[in-house]
């Protein structure tokens, strides 16, 4: 398993991972929105702001980051390759690509909605504590703060 910043060369890998995790993601529900999210990737990548986890030429993980807002975009583990770590190290990592002291956000599925239940867990057990409540692609979610 390794752990870097995505290259244009991931693209399919990564798309091939995002179609299986799709369902769990508000705004990813048409072939456009993928197509857009496609894009949105290759800008990420060109910003050095993907991280994927590689094993044997899979993308087992994938993650977006802003390091001008200081935001955790996107989240996927391939759901064969969940409980080993990799969330948490690729977060790890994107935490060393974001100038220290910044706080990071994240948003993700709202208290009560069975989709946000392993999400909120694992951001509170890295230390995220629970921020303002919002919308996002016509979703309630709510925001999670890591202090630093």
């Amino acid at each position: 398993m390794k752990i870097q910043l995505a290259k244009p060369e991931n693209i399919d890998a990564w798309m091939t991972l995002v179609e299986q995790i799709r369902d769990a993601f508000p705004g990813l529900e048409t072939t456009e929105a993928m197509a857009e999210h496609r894009a949105t990737v290759l800008q990420f990548i060109q910003a050095s702001s993907a991280i994927c986890a590689l094993e044997t030429g899979r993308v087992v993980g994938a993650l977006l980051f802003s390091k001008e807002s200081s935001m955790l975009c996107f989240l996927a583990v391939d759901p064969t390759y969940r409980r080993q770590q990799i969330a948490r190290q690729m977060v790890d990592f994107m935490l060393t690509q974001i100038e220290s002291g910044k706080d990071i956000t994240v948003t993700t599925y709202r208290e009560g909605d069975p989709n946000g239940i392993a999400a909120r867990a694992f951001y509170k057990r890295l230390g995220f504590c629970e921020g303002r409540l919002t919308e996002e692609f016509g979703c309630p979610v709510q925001e999670f703060i890591l202090k630093r």
